[in-house]
């Protein structure tokens, strides 16, 4: 049989590897997990991981059916983790009428994982506006200029809505009401490291009321 009609499956079944560069032990971690995660995310831009802060954003209507999208994360301190986008957009839709998210930052490369689940609230205007300010000019119209999500006739219309904007606002662009941050608080949050034979380490922190942070060990 040529490779050109090698079964699809032969293909998928050649794409394994062990999983063999590190161990995560419980003594290995942090009291904290935001404290663990920045330990770790420092790892990948050190590692030269692309694009380290881009994250998996998995949401859900108010009927449970779930989407998912590649977003860039913009903050992260004890209080949640942040990013931005088109309030009116399918995930801004998504997220009023389920205001819980789940995120996802795969670092492959180290062969390492972490996943968030949490509530999710907007973020201030002020914090917002800050944020705004500090993108790049065209990147600020586009935000502005850009109905996210909503079916338009083709390229040219986006390009001439943009040059409106950028005509009308010049340098001085600001954001509308309709943009903004969202921060995500966790209450669950699992770091995965690859190892040998698929028995890969999971240490979950979980959030209890009353109590803080605890750590368990997941089966793989």
């Amino acid at each position: 049989m040529t490779d050109k009609n090698k079964p699809q499956g032969d293909t998928f079944a050649a794409l394994r590897k062990e999983y063999v560069q590190h161990t995560l032990e419980e003594g290995d971690m942090l009291d904290n997990p935001f404290d663990q995660f920045n330990r770790w995310f420092d790892d990948a831009v050190a590692a030269g991981v692309p694009h380290a802060n881009a994250m998996t954003l998995a949401s859900a209507d108010s009927r449970g059916r779930p989407s998912v999208r590649l977003v860039l994360l913009k903050g992260c301190d004890h209080t949640g983790f942040v990013f931005f986008t088109n309030y009116d957009s399918r995930k801004g839709e998504e997220l009023a009428q389920n205001p819980h998210a789940c995120l996802h930052f795969s670092w492959m490369g180290m062969e390492r994982q972490v996943r968030i689940e949490g509530r999710v609230v907007k973020t201030s205007a002020a914090e917002s506006d800050a944020y705004f300010a500090s993108r790049p000019l065209g990147a600020r119209h586009g935000a502005i200029a850009s109905p996210q999500s909503q079916v338009i006739p083709d390229r040219q219309t986006l390009e001439q809505r943009v040059a409106f904007v950028a005509r009308e606002q010049g340098e001085q662009a600001t954001r509308p009401a309709y943009w903004g941050g969202y921060r995500v608080i966790p209450e669950r949050m699992e770091f995965w490291q690859g190892r040998e034979s698929r028995l890969h380490d999971r240490l979950q922190y979980r959030l209890l009321p009353h109590q803080g942070w605890i750590m368990e060990r997941l089966a793989p």
